[in-house]
């Protein structure tokens, strides 16, 4: 983990959660390890962490990281994609998040050749079908099952909206109750204003994340959110860890300053604390 001097944080900064974050060990280049990962949120304010790993499973890897940090299980082809017993797995060992596939989506295919990707070139995991012909496929209803069951929070991955839609519409009806869409401004995600306002409807929370800030055009900020959906709809997300792109610790504060002025500090200190810790209590 690179040695970063730290930018003074606003006052409100204290107790945060991140959702979405990347350490080693991975098939991808990170800046550190769980630990050192871990070390460097810890120092930025993050009382907790969400570790995510689109190998795997993260749930074991929580577990020794210490007090704060959960994880969960990303349904790529390298776990079997729709696979319920890893889901099952992944929740008996404290996993609390399910993330549906990443790097095997059909959308992430499809757009691989998109800058926001191109530090994925060369790690490629087969495909793993979701939707065809808009509807959900029946091979993943026994997933929804579990995460119901377990009342895991599902994650989008990397659906595109439109597919985003149709699984969370079936998990909401099959009892899931926790469902985040990720980054969901990225540019090979197609989002539009019918899916927001569909997703809207199912109650989904929208992860604002620093990456796609960062890699977007300012109109794919996920900052653009603010004031265009519920405050308490929206939870942090940063997305960082990959060793090409700044660390945390360069990241955060100026992203943190820059949702205040389009928040307000009231609605920033929710969207970075209490709504993302809601997802994830039991």
């Amino acid at each position: 983990m690179a040695r970063d001097r730290l930018t003074a944080l606003p006052g409100w900064a204290a107790g945060m959660t991140d959702l979405h974050v990347h350490a080693s060990p991975s098939l991808l280049p990170r800046h550190g390890t769980d630990p050192e990962t871990v070390a460097a949120q810890r120092k930025l304010g993050f009382a907790t962490v969400v570790l995510k790993s689109h190998e795997g499973s993260t749930a074991e890897r929580a577990a020794l990281a210490g007090p704060g940090v959960a994880g969960g299980i990303v349904l790529n082809s390298a776990v079997g994609g729709a696979n319920p017993d890893a889901v099952e797995v992944s929740a008996r060992l404290g996993g609390r998040v399910v993330w549906l596939p990443t790097v095997s989506s059909a959308t992430h295919k499809r757009g691989a050749a998109n800058p926001e990707l191109s530090v994925h070139k060369g790690f490629e995991l087969g495909l793993v079908d979701v939707v065809t012909d808009g509807r959900l496929r029946p091979e993943w209803f026994d997933v929804l099952d579990v995460v119901a069951e377990h009342d895991l929070l599902l994650a989008s991955g990397h659906l595109s909206a439109d597919e985003t839609v149709v699984v969370f519409t079936e998990a909401r009806r099959r009892g899931v109750r926790r469902l985040l869409v990720n980054h969901p401004k990225m540019a090979f995600l197609g989002w539009h204003a019918d899916a927001a306002q569909e997703l809207r409807r199912l109650d989904a929370r929208l992860e604002l994340g620093i990456l796609p800030d960062l890699l977007g055009t300012a109109s794919q900020a996920s900052l653009t959110l603010v004031g265009e959906y519920p405050a308490e709809l929206l939870v942090f997300g940063g997305d960082l860890g990959h060793a090409h792109h700044l660390t945390p610790t360069q990241a955060v504060p100026a992203w943190l300053a820059d949702l205040e002025r389009r928040a307000g500090a009231d609605a920033a200190r929710a969207i970075m604390t209490d709504n993302g810790q809601e997802l994830l209590r039991k």
